[in-house]
């Protein structure tokens, strides 16, 4: 077991866990109001396995992390009512109100953000590795993704690149036993997921996500040797959620006991007591902890809901960029321009787009026709596969 810090560092650690521990189950609660719009994935839980990770990193380094990313983005020092405005889609949002829950983004911070996808996050991962090699920055990228993800052919790609141009880069597995209602046994033949890039060779190891030491000590490890001899490195941190896969998940690939069983390591409960234990930090001030947790996190849900919803006139913006000087968006819906389309100096590809999707919004309503099976109707082209999908069906 990892020593203890001085009282400082612990408290901050403490503090972090708790205010994410706290703002995850508002943002649960505001969802549950229709206040929080999308989808919602949250991380109560796992809170040590984050501030553990972030912890050890630098300002400069880089973070990108899976959809399940709140606490992520506030452990790197996104303020909380930003977090909760992009929750509620409101324009003071890290994202201006347009990323939701799912993408958390914040690039001061270097935060690259929650992403989607999964498994879609490895690969600009190492993109963002090796942007630091090329800008001959002293950067490390840590990666953090869930057990499902290392099923992905992105986690092979991105293992053998990193490994074969010896990125500056830490990956790490966030365990928490399940990819979305499915056990890590049903969905992966090799159930230690440390072992999954030793094939490309990148080491592995093991670690409790439960204890935020366990995981400063590994993780400080990791990125030192990202940082200093360019070796990237896996580790798999077991941890766990205590809610669904998503705020509409039922749950019925679980037992309530193995939940509780989960609960009572809890890794907030686990490391006041500890602290407390060993005299670092006292009572009041682990109660004081979760005072300032609360008192930020609901003015955050203020700050929120008194934020502006962004304006129905900027739908268009920020949607594809072709050059330095503007942008444009091809609008399916009808032949009119609408507010994106910059008819003046738009390129003749983004024209041609633009007028074929109105060209094809224009037909009547029904069936739409699949060119590959009848032909493009625009252009009175023959079919490719007609012939085969005719084959086919007799």
């Amino acid at each position: 077991m990892a020593d203890l810090p001085d009282a400082s560092s612990c408290y901050e650690l403490l503090a972090r866990m708790a205010l994410i521990r706290r703002f995850e189950e508002e943002a649960g609660r505001q969802y549950q109001r229709a206040k929080a719009g999308g989808f919602l994935h949250l991380a109560i839980g796992e809170e040590a396995t984050i501030v553990g990770t972030t912890s050890v990193m630098r300002e400069e380094d880089y973070l990108i992390g899976t959809y399940r990313t709140h606490g992520h983005a506030i452990a790197r020092g996104t303020e909380p009512k930003r977090v909760m405005a992009e929750l509620f889609g409101r324009v003071d949002g890290t994202s201006g109100g347009r990323g939701g829950s799912m993408h958390i983004f914040d690039a001061e911070r270097r935060f690259m953000g929650g992403y989607g996808i999964v498994g879609g996050n490895l690969p600009i991962a190492a993109g963002l590795a090796l942007s630091s090699d090329f800008k001959g920055e002293d950067a490390v990228t840590v990666c953090m993704f869930g057990d499902g993800a290392s099923n992905a052919g992105n986690f092979g790609e991105t293992m053998n690149l990193a490994a074969l141009w010896s990125l500056p880069i830490l990956f790490l597995v966030e365990n928490n036993l399940y990819g979305m209602g499915t056990s890590v046994e049903r969905h992966s033949a090799q159930t230690d997921l440390s072992k999954k890039a030793e094939g490309y060779g990148i080491p592995g190891q093991r670690i409790d996500g439960m204890d935020v030491m366990a995981v400063c000590e590994s993780v400080a490890e990791g990125v030192r040797l990202a940082r200093e001899e360019r070796r990237p490195t896996l580790i798999e941190a077991f941890t766990y959620r205590y809610r669904g896969h998503s705020a509409a998940d039922p749950e019925v690939y679980r037992e309530r006991e193995e939940v509780e069983e989960w609960r009572e390591r809890d890794p907030i409960e686990s490391f006041a007591r500890r602290c407390i234990e060993a005299g670092v930090l006292g009572e009041r001030e682990v109660q004081a902890v979760r005072d300032k947790a609360e008192e930020t996190v609901l003015a955050a849900v203020e700050f929120a809901e008194a934020s502006e919803e962004p304006a129905l006139d900027t739908l268009y913006e920020n949607l594809y960029v072709l050059d330095s000087d503007a942008w444009y968006a091809v609008d399916e819906r009808s032949p009119e321009p609408h507010r994106g389309e910059r008819e003046s100096n738009m390129p003749d590809a983004a024209r041609e787009l633009a007028e074929a999707g109105a060209a094809y919004a224009a037909q009547d309503d029904g069936p739409r026709p699949n060119p590959a099976t009848h032909g493009d109707a625009q252009e009175g082209v023959e079919p490719e596969v007609a012939g085969e999908v005719e084959e086919a069906t007799d």
